[in-house]
This record gives C-alpha cells, sequence and structure tokens, in this order.
C-alpha cells in the first residue's frame, strides 16, 4: 500500500513536471487564420492580444467569454484598445461563464450560431491545457488554433524559483487533472472523429 501511494505521488510529481514546462516554453501564438477568435477572460493583456488579432483579419468575429458583469461596453472598448465601429460591428460579449466549463459551454453556443469551425483561442499560458480540453469536449468537430499569453507576474526564466509563478502551476495543474479526465472519459463514451484538439502550432490571471 506504501509502494502504491509513492507511486501515486511521483507520477503526480513527474505530471506537474511536465506540464509545467510545456506551458512554460515560448509563447504559442497563432500562425494562421480562423473563422472566429474567442478570448476568456482573466487578464486585460488576453483581451487587448484578441483585439489585435481581430485587427490583423485573423477571424471574422471576436468572443470574449466570461466578462463581468458590471463591466460595461466602455470599459471593454478601452480595454481592447479598438475603435468602438470595429468593436460594435464584430465583438461579441459572453456574461454567463464563471469558470472554465462556462467558458466552454459559452464558446459553444457562439461557435454553433455563427456555424465556425475554426477558432483562434486566447488565455494565459498556464491556462491553454484545461481550455483545449473543455472546448474539445463541448465542441469536438472544431479545430483550435491556441494563442497563449505569460501574465506580467511570471517569471519565465526560472520559473520554478518564483513563488507567485509554483503557487499559479500547482493550482492549474489540480484544475487540470480533472478536466482531462472528464475529457478521456468524455472520448471513452464518445467516438472521436479526430477533429478537434488543437492544430498546434503548439498546445500549451487564470479563472477557475
Amino acid at each position: 500500500m506504501a509502494g502504491f501511494a509513492a507511486a501515486v505521488v511521483w507520477a503526480a510529481a513527474l505530471g506537474f513536471v511536465l506540464f509545467s514546462a510545456n506551458v512554460m516554453r515560448t509563447p504559442v501564438h497563432a500562425s494562421e487564420k480562423a473563422d472566429g477568435i474567442v478570448v476568456l477572460t482573466g487578464g486585460q493583456s488576453r483581451i487587448k492580444e484578441g483585439a489585435r488579432l481581430l485587427k490583423d483579419g485573423y477571424g471574422a468575429r471576436l468572443l470574449i467569454s466570461g466578462v463581468n458583469t458590471r463591466t460595461g461596453q466602455g470599459d471593454l472598448i478601452r480595454l481592447s484598445g479598438l475603435d468602438s465601429q470595429t468593436f460594435n460591428c464584430c465583438v461579441d460579449l459572453g456574461y454567463t461563464a464563471l469558470n472554465t466549463i462556462g467558458n466552454a459551454s459559452e464558446t459553444q453556443t457562439w461557435a454553433t450560431a455563427n456555424r465556425y469551425r475554426s477558432l483562434i483561442v486566447v488565455t494565459s499560458n498556464y491556462h491553454m491545457p484545461r481550455t483545449l480540453v473543455e472546448l474539445s469536449r463541448t465542441l469536438p468537430d472544431v479545430r483550435f488554433i491556441p494563442h497563449t499569453v505569460t501574465p506580467d507576474t511570471f517569471d519565465t526564466e526560472a520559473w520554478w524559483l518564483s513563488p507567485v509563478t509554483m503557487r499559479n502551476l500547482v493550482a492549474e495543474y489540480i484544475k487540470f487533472l480533472p478536466s482531462a479526465a472528464r475529457f478521456a472519459l468524455h472520448r471513452a463514451v464518445t467516438p472521436f472523429d479526430g477533429g478537434s484538439v488543437a492544430t498546434a502550432s503548439g498546445d500549451p490571471d487564470s479563472k477557475t
């Protein structure tokens, strides 16, 4: 029994190291266009980056998912850096999502309504794996192109020595494991058509 417990601990520790090394590598940026762009809220830089991609023509419309109900459109126009005409034309706001599962549900509704088959996904680097897992579970026929943003508070050179970075990575890894388990269970009972998980230019502050 003790040996089994030790094996579980070592497996979890190894998984954390691999997870952290993956998300803390060079940022992944979209290198191709998609039908639409989705930004998961949690940091001002995410919204700015999604707006830049929209302005540069990487997608026809932008969804900002998980907007705080107290945040007005004027605030988001200011945060995005877009002009009012572009914002009113091509940006959709999602106010219902309270967490990453909610983001996936909100994105599913939006992508289905617009008949999108490919999406650029913008979120923090360490949040990207869980985001792609949840999105792939709800939108199995959509192709996802990750575009990561690194939080300013993260130490990218020696992340293992930074208490702030390590705390965020540990918390995210703990949240990622049940998401991965749900995805695996979903795939076990649903035939996999091979059309969803991120294309990857690569795989991989965050909300829960």
